[in-house]
C-alpha cells in the first residue's frame, strides 16, 4: 500500500509548538534534514516578500531556527537594492541557524549584530528606509513578554508603519500584516506553505514523539514520576508483574500490584488480595488504592470472574489503562481511558473484526473510539481517540511471545500519569516496539517479554536519536 492512502489521517487546523517539534523530528529521522526544511521555509518567505515588489528589506532574526528561516530568506533576496539583517550577538545559535548565518557572510546583505537597546536605536534609519520587515525573531518557541534588545526591535517595528511578514507566528507585541506558517498554521489566520515534510512524519509515530515526554525537574521529589496501581492476576500470575515492570521502567516512581498472586520483586509494592481470584470482597482495599494512584492499569491475567470489580475501578479512577480480560462488556471507562486490545479483543469489545487493510483499519479504530483512546496492537499498531489516528510500526515478529502486551499496558500507564491518553498511547506503542526490536537483536525468536523492560528507558528517554 502506498502512503498516499494515508492522507485522510493528516491532522488539520492549528498545531501547537510541541506537536510541530515532534513532526519535524520525525521528518529528520526519515531523512529530511533541518537544513532542508529551513531552505524550503526561507524560500517561501522570500517569495512572499518579493510579491510586494520591495527595493529595501529589513530582516529581524533570532538565534533559533526561526531566525535561520529569516536568514535563508535574506539570501534569496540579496539581489534587491538593500537587504539588512539584524540579529542578537549574544548567546549561541542553533546549529542550523549558525550555518545560515555563516552563509550570509558571503552574500550581498548587510549584517547588524546587536547586544542592547542602544544598538537597535543606532539602526533607526533601517526602520525608516525599509519597504518591508520580516519578523523571524522568536517563532513558536515564544512565550511571555520579550526582553531587550528584542523589546526595542518590536517597538521600532510597530512604529515603522511598513508591512510586516511574520515567520510562523508573530513575535509577541509585533503587529504583523501577514503570517506565513509552514506545514500547518501555528495561529489562526496564517497563510500555510507546504515545505515538503513527509506524510509519514505526522501519521506515524517516531523519535520526535519522545520530545513530548516531560523532563524530570531537577528538584523533583519521590513520587514526582507518578504512582501506578496494577490490578490483575489470579488465573495467570506473571502478567500483572510484567505490566508493573513496564510502568517502573517507563518512569513511574511508585508501582503497586493488587493481586492474589505474589511474585517477590523488591522494586514493586505488593498489596495482597486473599483467595484465588479478585472479587467484590476486595473492593474496599482496591478502591482505597485507586484513590491514591495517578493511573490504574487493569486486566492482565485477571480471568473472566472479576468484571464487576473492573467496572467499579473504572468508576473511581481518574486515569486508567484497560487490557486483556478487562476488555469485556459492559466496557469499563474511567474519566480518561486507554484500551490496548489485540485483534481478537477488539472484536470482543466492538463486535467488529478489524480489517487487514491499514487505511480501513484506521477508519475502523477511529469509529470505535467513542469513550476513550484505543491502541489496537498488531504488526502495525493503530491508535485513535475518535478524532485523530496515528500508526506505529516499531516492533518485531519476536514480540508474539506472551507478556509483551502486558508490558505495553504498563508503559502506557506510566505515561498516562503525565500525558493525555492519546499521546501516552502513541509513545507507549513506539517505545515498547523499539524495546522489542532491541531485545530481539540479542535473543531472536527466543526473546521473552522480561527481556524487554531494560530497554524501555533507553528508548523512551532519549532525545532526537535516529530510528
Amino acid at each position: 500500500m502506498t502512503t498516499g492512502g494515508m492522507r485522510e489521517f493528516l491532522e488539520t487546523g492549528v498545531i501547537d509548538a510541541g506537536r510541530m517539534r515532534a513532526v519535524e523530528e520525525n521528518a529528520i529521522a526519515l531523512g529530511y534534514s533541518s537544513l532542508s526544511m529551513m531552505e524550503s521555509a526561507g524560500r517561501a518567505i522570500a517569495d512572499a516578500v518579493l510579491a510586494r515588489d520591495p527595493a529595501r528589506v529589513l530582516v529581524l532574526c533570532g538565534r533559533g531556527n526561526n531566525g535561520g528561516d529569516g536568514m535563508v530568506a535574506a539570501r534569496y533576496l540579496q539581489h534587491l537594492e538593500a537587504v539588512d539583517v539584524v540579529y542578537p550577538d549574544c548567546g549561541s545559535m542553533t546549529p542550523a541557524a549558525a550555518a545560515q548565518a555563516s552563509l550570509l557572510r558571503h552574500c550581498s546583505v548587510a549584517l547588524h549584530p546587536i547586544r542592547c537597546a542602544a544598538d537597535v536605536d543606532r539602526l533607526g534609519r533601517l526602520f525608516d528606509e525599509t519597504d518591508i520587515i520580516v519578523d523571524a525573531l522568536l517563532g513558536t518557541g515564544a512565550s511571555g513578554a520579550v526582553r531587550e534588545p528584542l523589546a526595542t526591535l518590536v517597538a521600532r517595528t510597530n512604529a515603522s508603519g511598513v508591512p510586516v511578514v511574520a515567520v510562523d507566528i508573530p513575535t509577541p507585541g509585533i503587529r504583523a500584516s501577514r503570517v506565513i506558517s509552514f506545514h500547518r498554521p501555528k495561529v489562526e489566520g496564517a497563510d500555510v506553505v507546504d515545505i515538503g515534510i513527509p506524510l509519514e512524519a505526522e501519521v506515524y509515530t517516531g523519535p520526535g514523539d519522545l520530545t513530548l515526554v516531560p523532563a524530570r525537574e531537577s528538584g523533583a521529589h519521590k513520587g514526582a514520576g507518578g504512582e501506578v496501581l496494577v490490578v490483575g492476576g489470579g488465573p495467570y500470575q506473571g502478567a500483572p508483574y510484567i505490566a508493573a515492570l513496564g510502568a517502573l521502567r517507563a518512569g513511574a516512581d511508585i508501582v503497586r500490584i493488587a493481586s492474589p498472586a505474589y511474585i517477590p520483586m523488591p522494586d514493586l509494592i505488593y498489596e495482597r488480595l486473599e483467595g484465588r481470584a479478585i472479587t467484590n470482597d476486595h473492593l474496599e482495599t482496591i478502591l482505597g488504592l485507586v484513590d491514591r494512584a495517578d493511573a490504574v492499569v487493569c486486566g492482565m491475567g485477571l480471568g473472566k470472574e472479576s468484571h464487576d470489580v473492573v467496572l467499579a475501578i473504572a468508576g473511581a479512577a481518574e486515569k486508567a489503562v484497560f487490557d486483556a480480560d478487562a476488555l469485556a462488556h459492559p466496557l469499563p471507562a474511567a474519566k480518561e481511558t486507554i484500551y490496548t486490545p489485540h485483534a481478537g479483543e477488539f472484536a470482543r469489545m466492538t463486535g467488529t473484526e478489524p480489517p487487514t487493510d491499514l487505511v480501513a483499519r484506521g477508519r475502523c479504530v477511529k469509529a470505535a473510539a467513542t469513550v476513550g483512546t484505543i491502541l489496537l496492537k498488531g504488526p502495525v499498531d493503530v491508535v485513535s481517540d475518535g478524532r485523530t489516528v496515528r500508526f506505529n510500526r516499531t516492533g518485531t515478529p519476536a514480540m508474539t511471545t506472551g507478556g509483551t502486551g502486558d508490558l505495553l499496558a504498563g508503559v502506557a500507564g506510566a505515561l498516562l500519569c503525565h500525558l493525555p491518553a492519546f499521546e501516552a498511547a502513541c509513545i507507549a506503542a513506539y517505545a515498547n516496539g523499539r524495546a522489542g526490536m532491541r531485545a530481539s537483536e540479542e535473543r531472536g525468536n527466543g526473546m521473552l517479554a522480561t527481556d524487554m523492560p531494560d530497554y524501555i528507558p533507553q528508548e523512551l528517554f532519549r532525545r532526537g536519536a535516529p530510528e
